[in-house]
């Protein structure tokens, strides 16, 4: 349900904050090779996780990412890319024209009841649950 994007965003959070205890940045290229994902797609995800204030960035040679806030602090709809489209308005999964509570199309209980148990998931969960599960490991 979550874009490529944004579930690579949550893994490489998820990694820097189960990684460098005493804060040192993470350069791009060792969270790309621990993630198995190409370093100039992840480079990107990474800048926009820092300009939005979930990763501190630093650059040059002793340059690189770290988690902005005790990772306790950070819920994962912090670090999910703002366009995903499960939060904006919702479209019909059959692409109806008009689909609503007060004219839903068949499966509109239960595609709406996905997205708000992601979401709730996306808002309840940190990113200190991922990296003490070991979900931001490679694939």
């Amino acid at each position: 349900m979550l874009s490529r994007t944004s579930r690579l965003a949550l893994r490489a959070a998820a990694f820097l904050a189960g990684v460098a205890p005493d804060d040192r940045p993470t350069p791009v290229a060792v969270i790309a090779d621990a993630l198995g994902e190409p370093r100039n797609y992840l480079s990107k995800i990474l800048h926009q996780l820092a300009k939005r204030g979930v990763l501190s960035s630093v650059r040059g040679p002793s340059g690189g990412f770290s988690v902005s806030a005790d990772p306790t602090e950070i819920k994962l709809i912090e670090v999910v890319d703002p366009a995903e489209s499960v939060f904006a308005e919702r479209e019909c999964l059959l692409g109806q024209a008009v689909c609503s509570d007060a004219s839903p199309c068949s499966a509109h209980d239960h595609w709406s009841e996905l997205n708000d148990a992601l979401k709730t998931f996306l808002e309840e969960t940190t990113l200190a649950d991922l990296a003490s599960h070991g979900g931001a490991r490679s694939r």
